[in-house]
């Protein structure tokens, strides 16, 4: 069973722990230049790399409340409203994930290279490739598992095949049979 101060608890020792994440990620930040960390988040708008993040927060709070309905059903409406409340406040915590990603990109790509993928996939070509891209992997690797299986079918025929020949032709003859 979930105790109300058992939360109150956890989500005392969440903002704490955020703080010091905070904390962390501007110290990181201040590492970057930030023209550098402008061109990092251009890219990631482009790419829309943390575009899947977006159902984070939404699917806490629907697990948040299941959980809360089965521990305390006669309070469903206060529990649905209330954590709704609480989830629209952390909302804005969603731009944290973003810096950090920024910081990510930074790091690991110089200012020029962030420019030339902020182009590519800004282009017609570059969204057509985030956009079919996915598509068009499964589909290579469909072609592959279907090569490979015929590979293998076609080496193991062709090798038992010479082996064949190669164990007769090391054989002595066999004797005809005498009339």
């Amino acid at each position: 069973m979930i105790s109300i101060s058992g939360m109150g608890r956890f989500a005392s020792i969440a903002v704490v722990a955020g703080s010091v994440m905070l904390g962390a990620m501007s110290a990181k930040a201040q590492d970057v230049a930030p023209e550098h960390l402008q061109a990092a988040r251009a890219a990631i708008d482009a790419l829309g790399v943390t575009d899947r993040f977006d159902a984070i927060l939404p699917n806490i709070m629907d697990r948040l409340t299941v959980q809360l309905i089965q521990a305390y059903p006669n309070l469903q409406d206060q529990i649905s409203s209330t954590v709704e409340a609480e989830a629209l406040k952390l909302a804005t915590r969603r731009a944290d994930l973003e810096r950090e990603a920024a910081l990510v990109y930074a790091k690991a790509f110089t200012p020029e290279e962030l420019q030339a993928i902020t182009t590519f996939y800004s282009s017609e070509a570059g969204k057509k490739l985030l956009k079919d891209g996915p598509i068009a992997t499964r589909e290579l690797l469909k072609a592959a598992d279907i090569w490979t299986s015929g590979i293998a079918r076609d080496l193991e025929k062709q090798s038992n095949d010479a082996l064949l020949k190669e164990v007769q032709a090391t054989q002595p003859a066999a004797e005809a049979p005498k009339p």
